[in-house]
């Protein structure tokens, strides 16, 4: 059984901010306009190791929550 991230991401947060997160393409994204951390889903199981997270840059940041009709500038 493969990971659904768009069933759990209610109940998964961030490792590190502990915001919520947002399913986008093959990663989860953090919702947190500060760290702006993503997360890869590898074979159907997200990576929810701080260490192998990336950055977003910040405009890339804003199109991810726009596509996820939340706030492009608090997350929210």
């Amino acid at each position: 059984m493969s990971f659904d991230p768009q069933h759990l991401q209610d109940i998964i947060a961030c490792p590190k901010t502990k915001a919520k997160l947002v399913c986008d393409g093959d990663f989860l994204v953090s919702i947190d306009p500060t760290s702006r951390l993503k997360y890869p889903i590898k074979d159907g199981i997200p990576v929810m190791l701080i260490d192998e997270a990336t950055e977003v840059p910040q405009a890339e940041w804003a199109e991810i929550m726009k596509r996820h009709d939340r706030n492009p500038v608090s997350g929210e």
